[in-house]
C-alpha cells in the first residue's frame, strides 16, 4: 500500500509540474495569455506541495527519484498534448530513468 501511495503521489506531482510548465509554455510561446501562465504558476506551486506528501522523509531521495518520473512523464505528456512521437531511444532512456527511480525509492534498506 505504501508503494501504491508513493507512486500515486509521483504521478500527481508529474501531472502538476509538467502540466504547469506546459501551461506556461502555451501562455508565453503560443501567445495564449496571462490566464494560461497564471494557471501554470499555480500548478507548479501545487507540485511543490505534492512532493512533500511522500511517505519517505528524505528530500534528496524523493527529488532524485522524481527525476525519473519527470523524464518519462514529459515524454508521455508530449505524446498526448502535442502529438510527439518518441523514438526507441526516448523510450529506452525513459525506462532506464524509471528503473533508477524504483531503485532509489523502493530498494530494501536496512534502517
Amino acid at each position: 500500500m505504501l508503494i501504491f501511495r508513493s507512486a500515486a503521489l509521483f504521478a500527481l506531482a508529474a501531472l502538476l509540474e509538467i502540466g504547469g510548465a506546459w501551461l506556461v509554455w502555451q501562455g508565453v510561446r503560443e501567445h495564449r495569455g496571462w490566464i494560461w501562465i497564471g494557471a501554470g504558476a499555480i500548478a507548479l506551486g501545487l507540485y511543490g506541495f505534492a512532493a512533500t506528501l511522500q511517505p519517505e522523509g528524505d528530500f534528496a531521495r524523493i527529488l532524485a527519484a522524481y527525476g525519473g518520473v519527470f523524464v518519462a512523464g514529459s515524454l508521455a505528456w508530449g505524446m498526448v498534448a502535442d502529438g510527439y512521437r518518441p523514438d526507441r531511444w526516448d523510450v529506452i532512456g525513459a525506462l532506464i530513468c524509471l528503473a533508477g527511480m524504483a531503485v532509489i525509492m523502493y530498494a530494501p534498506r536496512g534502517r
